[in-house]
């Protein structure tokens, strides 16, 4: 079985275990194929948790959970410097973040010092602890929610910050069907019918992401997916309004993460090369929390999805 037949049975099972959340699943592979970082909004209560666990129970790899809370500490994400009286020294106790697939469940309810000690090793891959340096797994995905309806005793990230996540998704409720689905699929599960998780291996998704580096993008798509970024740093020329809704736009990481998401979605559909609509399928996610829109935005009501449709009428398809 190749890597991309293994990688779509995993969507079809996910899908089957995570029902009516079709974008979060995919956008799980996405970021898998892509070896980026997920920041996931939405309310309680719908499959967030349950989406990472259920992907880790099907891929080689351990999986840990971090409740994120004010009186959190870095060394309690990161692991410390231990004293052992027997030996008379320091040995480092390895934190929950030396795993494979972690969820910073509720991140905006650390104070500063964990969330940026969290997002440091999620862009160096290594933890620092002293003067030693202890690097993180080569599988390493972290999954990070907010709850958007409390925002009481939260600590915002800030800017600069959420930029280190590939994408950031909004998770909506279900519909009457899909909810219905879910009533079924949760009653079955308590009697024990819950069907067995396909096992993909680390090396299967090593092999699929070299084979996603691979696929042809022509050098028209290239330059509309540069073009599209770049239209975010000077709105004001495609658009007067739009100018004044966008007070910074997106850096060069925006369009490096656009490359390689737009990428993972076309090889996930299956083909081997990379069409603007792929690009288009992703902009959201990817330029969602890149974008620092201006007060007279807020206070117009325009949300940051409006600008990005803005954004893909106005530049034009090479």
């Amino acid at each position: 079985m190749t890597e991309h037949q293994q990688l779509s049975q995993l969507n079809d099972w996910l899908n089957t275990q995570i029902i009516g959340q079709q974008q979060l699943t995919q956008r799980l592979l996405i970021a898998l194929l892509a070896d980026g970082h997920l920041l996931v909004e939405g309310a309680p209560g719908l499959a967030k948790t349950k989406a990472i666990k259920t992907l880790s129970d099907a891929i080689e790899g351990s999986f840990q959970r971090i409740q994120f809370t004010p009186d959190l500490l870095p060394g309690d994400v990161t692991g410390s410097d231990i004293y052992r009286p027997e030996t008379g020294v320091f040995e480092f106790q390895r934190g929950p973040i030396f795993h494979n697939l972690l969820l910073a469940d509720e991140i905006n309810r650390a104070p500063a010092k964990v969330q940026s000690a969290l997002l440091e090793a999620m862009a160096e891959r290594q933890v620092s602890v002293g003067s030693n340096s202890y690097p993180l797994e080569e599988l390493f995905l972290v999954m990070a929610t907010q709850n958007p309806l409390e925002q009481e005793g939260t600590y915002p990230l800030p800017e600069a910050q959420l930029d280190r996540f590939l994408m950031h998704v909004n998770v909506d409720y279900p519909s009457a069907e899909a909810e219905l689905a879910i009533l079924r699929s949760v009653r079955a599960e308590a009697q024990g019918e819950t069907p067995s998780a396909p096992q993909i291996s680390q090396q299967t998704l090593f092999n699929a992401r070299r084979q996603v580096l691979t696929l042809h993008m022509a050098e028209a798509v290239e330059q509309y997916l540069v073009q599209l970024v770049v239209a975010t740093r000077n709105a004001g020329q495609w658009d007067s309004e739009l100018g004044q809704w966008l007070d910074v736009g997106a850096s060069p990481r925006a369009t490096l993460a656009l490359d390689r998401c737009a990428r993972a979605h076309a090889w996930l559909a299956g083909r081997d090369f990379v069409s603007p609509d792929d690009v288009q399928a992703v902009a959201h996610d990817v330029l969602r929390h890149r974008l620092i829109i201006s007060f007279t935005a807020e206070a117009e009501g325009v949300q940051r999805d409006q600008l990005i449709d803005r954004l893909l009428s106005l530049v034009p398809v090479a």
